[in-house]
C-alpha cells in the first residue's frame, strides 16, 4: 500500500508540474508570437489528440515509466526553442501526452479497478495550468521549471516501481462499442464546457477557489465512486451541480457547482479503461482526443453562449449521455 501511494503521489506530482511547465512555455512564449491561435491548435492537438496513438504504443511498449520520463524530457526541451514557437509547441505537446499517458496507464495498472487513485493522479494538472500562467508573467527564469522537470522525470525513473501492462488487446461488442461512444460525447460535453465557463466573479481569491473547485472535484469523484457506486456519484453530483449553476452568478454557489460538475472525469476515464481492458493506454488517449475535440470551438472563436442556463442544460445532458453508458459498460 505505501508503494502504492508514492508512486501514484510522484506521478501526481509530475502531472501538476508538466502542466505548468507546459502553460507557463505557451503564455511566455506563444501568446506573443506572430500565430498565437495556430500555436494554441498545435500545442492542444499533439498534447491531447496526440494521446490516443501514443497510448496504443505505450499498452505494446510496457515501459510506462520510460513513457512519462520522456514526456518530462520533451517538454524541458521545448524550453530551447523559444525562438521557434510552433516547433515549441509540437515539443511540449508531445512531451505532455507522453507524461499523461505513461503516469495514468501505471496509475491505471496500480487502481484494481477503482476510481480513487486515478481521481488523485488526473486532480493536479488543473492547478499546474493555473499557477504556471501566474507565474509566467513574473520575472522567474524559465530553467527553473525546465530543471524542475529534469528532475521530476529522474524521479519517475528511478521511484516508481515498474507495472505490467495487460496484452495488448482492442475488442468489445456493439454495446461496448456505443458505451465507448457515449462516454466520447461526456468528455466532448464537459470539455467544451469548461471553456465557455465566464464567471464576473472569477478574479482574486475567487479564482483560487475556482481551481481548487476543479481540482478537489476531480479528485472527490474517484473516491465517492468507489464509496457509494458510478452511477450514484454522477446523478448526484451532475444533477446538484445543474442545480447550483442556476445561482452560479453568486461565487460560493459557482464553485460549488463547478467542483460538483469535475466529479465524473476519473468516472469517465475508469468505464473508459474497464472496456478496453487490453488496451488501457488508448483507452485513456481516446477520451483526451474528445477533450481535444471540445476544445475546438473555443479555440477557433466560434461563438457560444455562456449564461448559468445554459451550464445547467449542460450539465444536465452530460448525465443524460453519461448514465446509458455506465449501465451499458456493467
Amino acid at each position: 500500500m505505501k508503494e502504492k501511494t508514492r508512486n501514484v503521489a510522484i506521478y501526481s506530482a509530475g502531472h501538476f508540474l508538466v502542466d505548468l511547465a507546459c502553460m507557463f512555455l505557451f503564455v511566455r512564449v506563444v501568446t506573443h508570437s506572430s500565430r498565437p491561435l495556430e500555436g494554441a491548435l498545435l500545442y492542444n492537438f499533439f498534447a491531447f489528440a496526440g494521446q490516443m496513438p501514443i497510448g496504443l504504443v505505450a499498452d505494446r511498449l510496457n515501459r510506462n515509466r520510460l513513457v512519462a520520463s520522456l514526456g518530462c524530457a520533451l517538454v524541458a526541451a521545448a524550453y530551447l526553442l523559444g525562438e521557434a514557437p510552433m516547433a515549441a509547441c509540437v515539443t511540449a505537446g508531445l512531451g505532455n501526452a507522453l507524461y499523461h499517458v505513461g503516469g495514468g496507464l501505471d496509475t491505471l495498472n496500480r487502481s484494481e479497478g477503482k476510481g480513487a487513485l486515478l481521481g488523485v493522479f488526473v486532480s493536479p494538472g488543473a492547478f499546474g495550468l493555473f499557477l504556471g500562467g501566474l507565474l509566467a508573467r513574473t520575472a522567474l527564469p524559465p530553467f527553473i521549471p525546465a530543471a524542475a522537470l529534469l528532475v521530476m522525470g529522474a524521479a519517475v525513473a528511478l521511484l516508481c516501481a515498474p507495472t505490467r501492462n495487460a496484452a495488448l488487446e482492442i475488442s468489445v461488442g456493439t454495446a461496448g462499442a456505443l458505451a465507448l461512444l457515449l462516454l466520447l460525447v461526456v468528455v466532448v460535453l464537459r470539455s467544451y464546457t469548461g471553456f465557455v465557463f465566464k464567471f464576473a466573479w472569477k478574479s482574486g481569491a475567487w479564482a483560487w477557489l475556482f481551481t481548487a473547485g476543479v481540482v478537489l472535484g476531480k479528485a472527490l469523484g474517484g473516491f465517492a465512486a468507489d464509496r457509494f457506486g458510478s452511477v450514484k456519484t454522477s446523478v448526484v453530483s451532475l444533477a446538484l451541480a445543474a442545480g447550483l449553476f442556476l445561482l452560479s452568478d453568486s461565487a460560493p454557489f459557482g464553485v460549488a457547482a463547478v467542483l460538483l460538475f469535475n466529479m465524473t472525469m476519473p468516472i469517465t476515464l475508469r468505464a473508459a479503461a474497464d472496456l478496453l481492458p487490453g488496451a488501457k493506454g488508448f483507452s485513456f488517449g481516446l477520451l483526451t482526443f474528445a477533450l481535444f475535440l471540445g476544445f475546438v470551438p473555443a479555440l477557433l472563436g466560434l461563438p457560444s453562449v455562456s449564461a448559468p442556463p445554459v451550464y445547467a442544460a449542460l450539465s444536465l445532458l452530460s448525465l443524460a449521455v453519461l448514465l446509458p453508458a455506465l449501465r451499458m459498460k456493467t
